[in-house]
């Protein structure tokens, strides 16, 4: 009886062992080299219920599945790889940076990785919740007051000047750094083309630095051989939209955003390489962004940022305008949990008068008072 039964006992754990080991059909076991082997591959989701509306296909890179939580990681990885090579920093150094939050918290996760240390300017304007994390990652952060950026006292420039001011330290200059764009070059691009067999029509998305967007571009454009078209999207206060509307002639920045990160009072040294190939622009209000939200959350169960449903909006219109059966792309920057406290809360909703821009069976998200 006894031996009966541990051979039954065996038998059973060496069938669970071998369930257990069994790997599934279609799947690659995949590891990485820690947390900057983690950046980048992200997957690429199909938004159900916009491309049924459109008739088109309308899918969303999810950026937000970076080990930092958002496509800045990829910047932040190459902006620091770049120096490095040219021997810019050595090890125990210190990374310095102007950034209105994502670049800053990507840079924050890869010092800590490679053992740099890491100082961050930014606009005063940013949610607490990425002044908070950028601290508690291990940054000195200096908040300081929100001016133009031929002011001196402009963010990246005192981030400059910090950097100059120090011995082995780099300012990383995301702005017009263009191995910022770079990293979209190599990877983003690459990535949205074969996890679309190439057959990509249109992407969309706004800019900050211009790196995703211009990185982006230049890839899918040279392999395409000029197929897919780009447009680019601006929220208010920016001046991109009216900039590539009139070739280059108006800088309209009458306005202001929600969003956070994007948008420009000029063309960055990363844009300005790709700026030729834009096929079109459009302005997406805070209203409809404020929207799509709050649909993507009820419909999609994508819990987003503001600049990722600003870009999702961009696509939709552009599906629209691409026609039906045509297949477009944006990015889902970052995920919400850095803004809730705004985005989810009645009363901020109230103080940007966009409290009546939420429908009647959404409103069961706002639970923030």
């Amino acid at each position: 009886m006894l031996v009966r039964t541990a051979l039954r006992t065996i038998s059973t754990s060496l069938a669970r062992r071998a369930y257990s080991t069994a790997i599934p059909a279609g799947y690659t076991p995949l590891t990485v080299d820690g947390f900057v082997g983690a950046v980048g591959n992200t997957p690429l989701i199909k938004l159900k219920s916009l491309s049924e509306e459109t008739g088109a296909n309308i899918y969303g890179k999810a950026e937000f599945m970076n080990p930092g939580g958002s496509v800045k990681d990829r910047a932040a990885l190459y902006v620091i790889e770049d120096a490095e090579k040219k021997g810019l920093i050595g090890p125990g150094g210190t990374v310095v940076e102007g950034t209105a939050g994502n670049t800053g918290i990507g840079l924050a996760h890869i010092c800590r990785a490679k053992g740099y240390k890491c100082v961050i300017y930014m606009p005063n304007t940013q949610s607490q919740g990425k002044i908070d994390l950028l601290r508690l990652l291990g940054a000195e952060v200096y908040p300081v007051p929100a001016v133009a950026f031929d002011n001196p006292m402009n963010y990246n420039h005192q981030a400059k000047r910090h950097a100059e001011n120090m011995e082995n330290a780099v300012w990383t200059n995301q702005f017009d750094n263009i191995a910022n764009r770079q990293a979209h070059i190599e990877t983003t691009g690459p990535e949205i083309w074969a996890q679309t067999f190439g057959k990509v029509d249109g992407f969309t998305c706004s800019t900050g630095t211009g790196g995703s967007f211009a990185g982006v571009t230049r890839f899918l454009k040279e392999a395409s051989d000029g197929r897919v078209k780009a447009f680019l999207a601006d929220p208010p206060g920016s001046v991109l939209c009216s900039y590539i509307k009139s070739n280059g002639v108006l800088l309209d920045r009458s306005g202001s955003s929600i969003t956070e990160g994007i948008g420009q009072g000029r063309v960055t040294d990363n844009l300005a390489q790709d700026i030729d190939l834009v096929d079109d622009a459009m302005t997406i209000s805070d209203e409809k962004t404020i929207k799509m939200i709050y649909r993507l959350l009820d419909e999609e169960g994508l819990y987003l940022g503001a600049s990722s449903c600003l870009n999702v909006v961009a696509a939709y219109e552009m599906a629209q305008t691409l026609g039906k059966g045509s297949t477009v792309v944006t990015l889902l920057c970052d995920g919400a949990y850095r803004y809730a406290e705004r985005l989810f809360s009645q009363s901020w909703l109230e103080s940007k008068k966009l409290r009546q821009e939420i429908p009647a069976h959404l409103e069961k998200y706002i639970v923030l008072p």
